[in-house]
């Protein structure tokens, strides 16, 4: 009897917190990523950041920028790492199709929400988003520190 590779226990490798706070997001897609060799190592020890990533649409395919992925420090001598090397992503053209006629709407956008691993391959999750006024980011902050208030209010009733 063959035993089975204990699955990650957490299969996201990296998330943009920053974008929840910046955007409203209307869908969410997951699309798939060309990456090169060193970038899936890198990828699997965690040396992701998507925090200033956009994507951007260019000749009807998608492209995320501004996503980091270090290279580790035993990449082989004959690759050139570039950490901030442009993805392209991979959807189903019907979705592109879609996806761009969002977009050019006013006030749209897609943002990279996170990077993970589906079935043994690097997934990037993306959303269209529509930016959050200042007041809408207040309001986020209140909340949270509202939760939070209520949270410290119960574990010090319990104790």
């Amino acid at each position: 009897m063959a035993s089975k590779k204990p699955k990650p226990p957490n299969p996201v490798i990296a998330d943009n917190k920053k974008a929840a706070f910046n955007y409203f997001f209307e869908e969410r897609f997951e699309a798939g990523m060309v990456l090169q060799g060193w970038e899936v190592k890198a990828l699997r020890a965690g040396k992701a950041q998507l925090t200033d990533g956009y994507v951007l649409i260019r000749n009807g395919e998608l492209y995320v920028i501004g996503c980091q992925i270090n290279p580790l420090g035993t990449a082989s001598t004959h690759v050139r790492p570039d950490a901030a090397r442009t993805k392209k992503l991979l959807l189903h053209q019907a979705e592109i199709q879609r996806l761009i006629g969002k977009v050019e709407q006013k006030g749209y956008t897609l943002v990279p929400l996170n990077l993970h691993w589906k079935n043994g391959r690097a997934k990037c999750e993306i959303a269209l988003a529509k930016g959050k006024a200042q007041h809408d980011k207040r309001d986020t902050i209140k909340e949270r520190e509202g939760k939070r208030e209520v949270e410290r209010a119960m574990k010090q009733r319990h104790r």
